[in-house]
């Protein structure tokens, strides 16, 4: 983990996002018409850790993405030196938002989205600078370690944005992943994460954003669709597969 730079600006760094109707330029663009965004003005961002949890299709890694990009970030992930491209598939939200800031600089910034990780670490060796982050080549390790590596070697003071980090870790992966979020923000970091993982959404000091039918809206932990499924499952598996099944 990266230690803290002496005379650096601490985080929180983003108190607030809000969406500027006049820099709407095709209101027919699909970002702007999924219900969860529709009704979309203002978002307040916790100072530490704020989830972005929804069903598939849901807008929230569309919303994180966007706010990601309005941070001078590339579309497809990595750090603000990295600028490459292999396919343009991002949404148009992001030139319709308005960041408003605790301050005006930021010490350090990532954007990880788990589709993409193969080709920052492409570009990790392109720059020259792989020694930075651990021992092995990202890319002679798995997507797991990758993803953990990366984390735990490059992340320290800065805002983070991170879309579905579940997807490349087990359960246990994902409670050691916990451990390493908490190390980030008590260097003064922000971290937005979008996931649909009831262990990681876990983290105590954060705000939990639900997207949905109507809209985006603060929820409680235990309220969360993927909390109270994962735990109907679990506390019953049988019951619940035969009803999924039809079993007898």
């Amino acid at each position: 983990m990266k230690s803290i730079k002496r005379g650096v600006t601490p985080g929180p760094f983003i108190e607030s996002v809000f969406l500027d109707p006049s820099r709407i330029y095709d209101p027919t663009h699909y970002a702007f018409n999924l219900p969860s965004t529709k009704s979309f003005r203002k978002l307040d961002l916790h100072p530490k850790v704020t989830f972005f949890v929804g069903e598939n299709g849901s807008g929230k890694s569309t919303m994180l993405e966007a706010i990601a990009i309005a941070n001078g970030l590339n579309a497809e992930g990595g750090s603000r030196n990295m600028m490459f491209a292999t396919r343009e598939s991002h949404s148009e939200l992001h030139k319709a938002l308005k960041l408003c800031r605790y301050h005006a600089l930021v010490p350090d910034a990532w954007f990880v989205r788990a589709e993409s990780l193969f080709n920052v670490a492409t570009e990790i060796e392109n720059l020259g600078v792989g020694g930075s982050y651990g021992d092995k080549s990202l890319h002679e390790q798995s997507h797991g370690e990758a993803f953990m590596t990366l984390v735990e070697n490059r992340f320290g003071q800065g805002l983070y944005f991170l879309d579905e980090p579940e997807a490349a870790l087990s359960p246990q992966r994902q409670l050691e992943f916990l451990v390493l979020l908490d190390s980030i923000v008590k260097q003064d970091s922000q971290v937005v994460i979008a996931t649909h993982s009831p262990i990681i959404m876990s983290y105590p000091d954060a705000q939990i954003y639900s997207f949905g039918d109507d809209g985006i809206n603060p929820i409680a932990y235990e309220d969360t669709e993927h909390y109270r499924v994962t735990k109907s499952f679990l506390d019953n598996p049988r019951r619940m597969l035969t009803h999924l099944l039809g079993d007898d």
